[in-house]
């Protein structure tokens, strides 16, 4: 996992700008158009976005001055007043309240991210830390709301480039465990990595070691990250997803390979969200919303 917050940092901008750029152009009705998020429109993922800008910057702001963090209790306040706004100024302010806290983010010289220490939610937090939870939304969202204009949006190289070596414990908190013993080698590119998957009683991934394995699963790495964040169904699966050659017969493909990406989007459920911001997950600071029964949206990380 990356230490440094200057990487994610840079890639939390290039998010931002690759957002502002398509939303900036939208009208009202495409605004209302819902985004990948289910029970979302695309403004409503601005808004998410917006009020989590606002917290973010609480968050920074306590972290640089030693100050208590922001509790619970006083993010409701901030989401009613989001939710209170028209779609319209739910995006523009959103973009502002991103560009500001971007901005923060990028104003800290080194001596401000070697101090910036908080602690929330019972985690201990630095600066790459905390602008790796923005990141993690960020991208996803972004995601959210481009592939609704253009189904063949992907998520930013840059994000799923340090994204892909955080996703343990991601899988373990959002896995949906059935009970079934399960071990599937995943192997990405762009970058290359390989994992382990295990499902029974609980969903683990971990950096594989070479063990045996029920199924294998070849895939971009890009896709391996919007899978983990619940954000993979077959209008979304690269062609090539799963394809796997069987060790006797190298020009075939295995057929437990290739029912390796049913098996794990079975394992990671799909996002969905509600519109209201009213009963936070734990994941995500903002709207509530359940994963098939799991409090979480998508791949938002303790915020």
């Amino acid at each position: 996992m990356e230490p440094s917050p200057g990487p994610w940092i840079s890639a939390l901008r290039h998010s931002h700008d690759r957002l502002r750029a398509s939303v900036e152009p939208l009208g009202p009705d495409q605004l209302e158009q819902r985004s990948y998020a289910r029970e979302w429109s695309i403004a409503q993922v601005l808004s998410h976005l917006g009020s989590q800008a606002e917290i973010f910057g609480m968050f920074l702001e306590a972290g640089l001055t030693g100050q208590e963090p922001p509790g619970r209790e006083e993010f409701p306040p901030i989401w009613d007043r989001w939710n209170a706004k028209a779609p319209q100024a739910q995006a523009a302010d959103a973009l502002r309240a991103d560009q500001a806290t971007l901005e923060r983010f990028e104003s800290m010289g080194a001596d401000q991210q070697a101090r910036l220490h908080l602690k929330i939610f019972g985690m201990e937090v630095d600066a790459a830390g905390l602008a790796r939870m923005r990141v993690s939304e960020h991208a996803v969202h972004t995601w959210d709301v481009l592939v609704a204009l253009d189904p063949a949006a992907t998520l930013a190289p840059d994000a799923v480039a340090l994204l892909i070596d955080t996703l343990d414990q991601l899988a373990g908190r959002s896995g949906k465990p059935d009970g079934k013993q399960r071990t599937v080698r995943v192997r990405t590119a762009g970058p290359d990595r390989e994992f382990t998957l295990e499902t029974g009683e609980a969903v683990t991934l971990t950096p594989s070691d070479g063990e045996a394995a029920s199924a294998r699963l070849r895939l971009p790495a890009e896709a391996f990250v919007r899978l983990i964040y619940g954000r993979m169904d077959e209008a979304h699966t690269p062609p090539s997803c799963g394809r796997s050659s069987a060790a006797s017969r190298p020009d075939r493909q295995s057929p437990t390979a290739s029912r390796a990406p049913r098996t794990v989007m079975a394992t990671i459920p799909a996002a969905n969200t509600t519109p209201a911001q009213s009963a936070p997950p734990t994941s995500c600071g903002g709207r509530a919303g359940q994963i098939q029964g799991v409090d979480r949206v998508g791949g938002c990380q303790s915020v």
